[in-house]
């Protein structure tokens, strides 16, 4: 049976790190099987869903490499959902509930005060069909409900959490649909999962407690349940559940200049048993995906961690891999001398302007600036001009280790540190490097 696997996101908002993890992990499911990634546009809540979001979703997606195999959207499917209502209803399986809001609340604070669960009592089946009839009458209109079986334990082998049982009768029915005839999530998702033949879900640990009403709806609905799986959520560096993990989404890191690579290799085995590291080759994460490896505490999203995974993912970039996001005239030669001390591929820029000048130099005393006159005439021009010149230098002076290399680089450069020497000289050329040597000595 060929593995298929869905991302099912509602289009009210950008997508955030949680939800990337949880696509990322599903295309890797359906990556390692050989089997099919879908995207399921959730977007039967037509006054929250925007179009602009539905673009977002499909870019992120773009960028992170994690192209669907197929797009569904739930606002084409409104009449499978019907199709799946009408049987519910003749089955006995739904039916119609009048409470409202206010009166729900109500009953579950005199539940609560009462040390019971605050599940649904049920009330709206004890109504009589005049008393029903007399609620319409008045105007009420009715919402449904999904009938669950107290029958047996509801059970499933979950692909992380392992062995799962709920007591249906410790569950609340729940509201499949508004009295304004909209759909909620749980019927509708199960209508689509048996339509696109999905096989595997893996969701977080919220839904746990919805698997297993879920898991009836498809039985209900003659339908086999697809396996399932549930993943601890994301916590914060803080070891707490953080406001700020829903707002950190592709275009933030994008604009931090997060390469898609590093966020896959963090994502990937975030929470997971295996080490974290800066992997770029997708096939291997894809290779190690393993759902035994996951763990069942919250996983840790560190953004520092991030910023150094980044880091060693943009030097293993050839240069054929972000040559088009490099400055003009800067090439390969150049970016094999720049690449170590990136952080970002973006700040290639600012090495490359050492490199095409001009520099700030700093404030020489006397002594050194006699030392750069005298490098300015004996640098010559060979396949290797800085460890000649240093030679030379060394020979030529008392100078050594620091005292020989750090003035040459400050006015060559204008920096402390950076790129090695051997490699960044002959970028500058030899008719510039003197230039800088004597702009150095002259003060």
């Amino acid at each position: 049976m060929t593995t298929i696997t869905r991302f099912a996101p509602s289009p009210t908002g950008r997508l955030h790190v949680g939800n990337i993890r949880t696509a990322l992990h599903n295309w890797m499911l359906a990556q390692k099987d050989g089997g099919r990634f879908m995207l399921r546009i959730d977007d039967t809540d037509a006054e929250r869903s925007r179009e602009e979001y539905v673009d977002a979703i499909r870019e992120d997606l773009a960028w992170l490499g994690l192209s669907p195999d197929g797009e569904e959207r739930q606002s084409e499917r409104l009449g499978l959902y019907e199709q799946a209502f009408e049987k519910l209803r003749a089955d006995g399986r739904i039916y119609p509930a009048y409470e409202t809001q206010q009166e729900l609340e109500l009953k579950r604070k005199i539940q609560l005060g009462r040390g019971l669960p605050p599940i649904y009592d049920r009330g709206a089946l004890a109504l009589s069909e005049a008393e029903r009839a007399e609620k319409e009458a008045a105007g009420a209109a009715p919402h449904w409900r999904f009938k669950l079986d107290h029958g047996e334990m509801i059970a499933w082998e979950d692909g992380i959490r392992g062995s799962q049982k709920f007591d249906p009768a410790q569950l609340s029915d729940p509201v499949i649909r508004r009295a304004d005839g909209s759909w909620l999530y749980m019927l509708p998702s199960c209508v689509d999962d048996i339509h696109m033949g999905v096989t595997d879900v893996l969701r977080g640990e919220d839904h746990v407690s919805n698997t297993a009403v879920q898991i009836q709806m498809f039985t209900a609905l003659d339908a086999a349940p697809p396996r399932f799986a549930h993943e601890a959520l994301l916590v914060g560096r803080e070891g707490k559940l953080s406001k700020r993990l829903g707002s950190l989404g592709c275009d933030t890191f994008r604009e931090r200049g997060i390469e898609p690579e590093a966020l896959v290799a963090l994502l990937a085995r975030l929470g997971t048993s295996q080490p974290v590291e800066p992997i770029a080759a997708r096939e291997t994460l894809v290779n190690t995906f393993d759902l035994s490896t996951f763990g069942r505490a919250p996983a840790r999203f560190d953004d520092a961690e991030l910023d150094r995974i980044n880091t060693a993912i943009v030097h293993q970039f050839d240069f054929a891999d972000v040559a088009d996001r490099l400055p003009d005239g800067m090439d390969a030669g150049a970016w094999h001398a720049i690449r170590p001390n990136l952080e970002k591929v973006a700040d290639a820029g600012d090495w490359w302007a050492i490199v095409t000048g001009p520099v700030s130099q700093p404030d020489f005393d006397d002594g050194t600036r006699t030392f750069l006159a005298k490098a300015a005439t004996m640098l010559e021009w060979s396949d290797n001009p800085w460890a000649d010149l240093t030679a030379r230098l060394k020979a030529a002076t008392d100078r050594k280790g620091k005292s020989l290399f750090l003035p040459l680089r400050q006015a060559l450069t204008g920096m402390d540190h950076g790129p090695d020497m051997s490699e960044l000289l002959p970028l500058i050329g030899e008719a510039e490097a003197r230039a800088r040597l004597q702009s150095a000595a002259e003060g």
